[in-house]
This record gives C-alpha cells, structure tokens and sequence, in this order.
C-alpha cells in the first residue's frame, strides 16, 4: 500500500482537478461571470491553504518582495487567465476544455526557451507540433465542434493556456524567495481576492452567497476546495515521488476533465475531437519536461497549471 500510495493520490489529484472543467462550466451556466466567480474560488482557497498553513506551522510572510510575487502570480496565475477560460467556458464543451489544457506544457516550452530556461531539442518541437496538430483538427472540419459555437473560443481560452504556461517560467526564472508553494499560492490567492472584489462590484459580476444557491454555486465552492486539496496533494507528491513522476498528473487531468463531462453533463463527441485528444496527448508526453520549479499545478479555470 505505501508503495502505491503515490500513484493512488496523482490519480486522486487528476481527478479532482479534471472535474474542475465541468464545474466551471455549470458555474457559467445561469449567468455567473468570471470576476464573481474568482472572487469566491480564490477566497474560499486562501481560507483553506492559509489553513494548512496554520496546521503545518509555516505561518504566511508580507515582505515587499513577497508581495510583488503574490501580485504577478494573482494576474498571470489565477485573474488573466480566469477571465478567458470563464469566458470560453460559456461556450466550449466542456471536453474541449480538458483538452485545452493539455497545451500548457506544450507552450510552456517556446516561453522557456526565450527566458533561457530551456535548451533547443527536436522532441519537444515534435511534441508542439503534435499539439497544433490536435487544436486544428478541433477547428477545422466542419463536424469537430457543434455547429452553434463559434471557432474564435478556441483562441479565447488558449489565452489562459498561455498565462498559465507563462507562470511556470516566470516562477522557474525568478524563484519564490524562500516560500513553499503552499504559502505562495496562498499568498497569490490573498491578493487575487482583494483584485477581483471591487471588479465584481463595479461590474455587477458579484455573487450574492445568502442565496438562494444552486447549483452554480455548489460548483464554485467545489471547484476551491478540489483545486485547494489537489494542490496540496501535489505538492506532496513533489517531496514525496519527485516532480518528473508528479508532473503526470497533466495526463489525468485531461482524461479525467473529458470522462466528468461524458458523465455529468452528458456531453458526446465526433471522431475529430478523439483524435485530437489523441494527438495533444502524444504532444504531451513528447514535450513534457524536467521541472525546477514546483509551483505549477494542472488547473482549473482562474487557476494554476503544471508545466
């Protein structure tokens, strides 16, 4: 059991972060939008990892240079690319933002290679190409998508795929200053609450939680708490497995993300969309790398992703 254990809980945490993709969209689905739906999703998570914090005894720390990275890591991490994703939530299936997300690893890598992180190699050009490969047969024939849905939501929401794989670098680059990711993404959530309050109020995005709720408000309380003990999960995994076996979690995110909305929403699927998951997963494994740097979970919508 001890011996399976690691791979039990990267099971666990691609399930809980796959099922953050049909929740996002039935937290759209009334009318919700993204600036109220981050204020909560990242409230009730810097409750719960300031919690964590508190139990492991590693307190959160304020210094300028804490706060700076708090800020960036709230806009490029969890607020730009929440504004996309929920906006593209509305409209995409939901498996097609599982797929999506598969992509972060794959333009993770131009972005390292123009912060000299990462060196020039051919498998992870093949694993990008591959990539591109998927999210055009997601565009192109007529049957891939439904006829309803415009193609430019494709573009909406690889613009939170580039945030996100824009972080990884960023954290990869510059370092956490002596933080642990727990606190960082904590500290981050913190300053994305206080970003996002008055841009709900001042465009009546905000959610009223007296009620009465339904059940996009169970999916926005779900989703923090699934992405908060995920993390948390993952971060274990870190020290305990190590980051190249944690970082395959990003192919049971997509898997799982895809099985939720075959499930829950009863979503189906032409012959393109599988092989297009085919192919991004493919992409995937090639371009996968070595992380350095461990702050970057696979993520839900207004959240963080590995790279």
């Amino acid at each position: 059991m001890t011996r399976a254990l690691p791979l039990i809980v990267l099971i666990l945490a691609g399930a809980a972060w796959g099922a953050t993709q049909p929740l996002a969209k039935t937290a759209v689905s009334e009318g919700y939008r993204h600036f109220g739906i981050l204020f909560w999703q990242m409230g009730i998570g810097a409750a719960v990892l300031g919690l964590v914090c508190a139990l492991r005894g590693t307190g959160m720390r304020f210094t300028r240079r804490d706060m700076t990275l708090y800020t960036a890591l709230a806009l490029i991490g969890s607020v730009l690319p929440g504004i996309s994703s929920y906006s593209a939530a509305i409209h995409l299936p939901s498996g097609v933002l599982s797929i999506l997300l598969s992509s972060i690893p794959m333009i993770a890598f131009p972005i390292a290679l123009v912060f000299g992180l990462e060196r020039f190699r051919w498998r992870r050009l093949a694993g990008l190409s591959l990539g591109f490969a998927g999210i055009c047969l997601l565009i192109l024939p007529e049957t891939s998508l439904p006829a309803s849905v415009p193609v430019i939501w494709i573009f909406v929401a690889l613009i939170s795929s580039f945030f996100y794989a824009l972080e990884s670098s960023v954290v990869a680059r510059w370092g956490l200053g002596g933080l642990d990711p727990v606190q960082t993404l904590c500290g981050a959530s913190l300053v994305g609450t206080v970003i996002t309050l008055p841009l709900a109020l001042m465009t009546g995005q905000f959610i009223d939680p007296r009620g009465p709720w339904g059940a996009p408000d169970v999916a926005i309380v779900a989703t923090a708490l699934l992405h908060a003990a995920a993390y948390v999960g993952y971060v274990w995994l870190v020290g305990r497995a190590g980051a190249v076996f944690t970082v395959q979690v990003s192919y049971f995110v997509t898997l799982f993300g895809v099985t939720w909305a075959m499930l829950f929403l009863n979503e189906s699927y032409s012959p393109y969309f599988w092989a297009a998951l085919a192919l991004m997963l493919a992409g995937l494994a090639l371009v996968q790398p070595r992380p350095k740097a461990v702050l970057v979970p696979t993520t839900a919508p207004g959240q963080t992703e590995p790279s």
